[in-house]
C-alpha cells in the first residue's frame, strides 16, 4: 500500500470495526492504490454522530439513529414502538457504534466488488 493510501486508510480505520482493519488493510493492497483510494473515499456514516443522535432521547427512541445509518426496517420498528418503550433506545446506546462500524464495513465490502 502506498504512503497516500496508507495515510488516507488510517483517517478511515473509525469508521469500520477494529475487528476488519486486517481484512481491510490486506483488500486495499490486492485492488491497488488508485482503486483502494476510491474505495475509502466513500462517504461512511460517522459512528460518533449516531451515538450522539442516540443519546438525543427524542431521536434515540424515534429510530433516528437507525436511519441515520440506514436501518430503515429498525428504524421503522423503533419509531412505531418507541424505542421498545425506552428499552430499546438504551440498548442502542450501546450498540450503535458498533451497529454503524458494521453497516461502513458492509459498504466497503460491497464498493470493492463494484470496483
Amino acid at each position: 500500500m502506498d504512503n497516500q493510501t496508507n495515510l488516507l486508510f488510517m483517517n478511515c480505520a473509525k469508521y469500520f470495526p477494529e475487528e476488519s482493519i486486517p481484512a481491510i488493510r490486506q483488500t486495499l493492497e490486492e485492488i491497488g492504490p488508485q482503486r483502494a483510494q476510491q474505495a475509502l473515499a466513500m462517504e461512511y456514516k460517522d459512528p460518533t454522530v449516531a451515538l450522539i443522535l442516540s443519546l438525543v432521547c427524542f431521536l434515540g427512541v424515534s429510530g433516528i439513529d437507525r436511519f441515520y445509518i440506514g436501518d430503515i426496517g429498525y428504524g421503522v420498528a423503533k419509531f412505531i414502538t418507541g424505542g421498545g418503550c425506552g428499552i430499546w433506545a438504551i440498548i442502542d446506546l450501546f450498540l450503535i457504534t458498533g451497529a454503524t462500524k458494521e453497516k461502513n464495513y458492509q459498504k466497503f465490502m460491497q464498493t470493492i466488488s463494484y470496483l
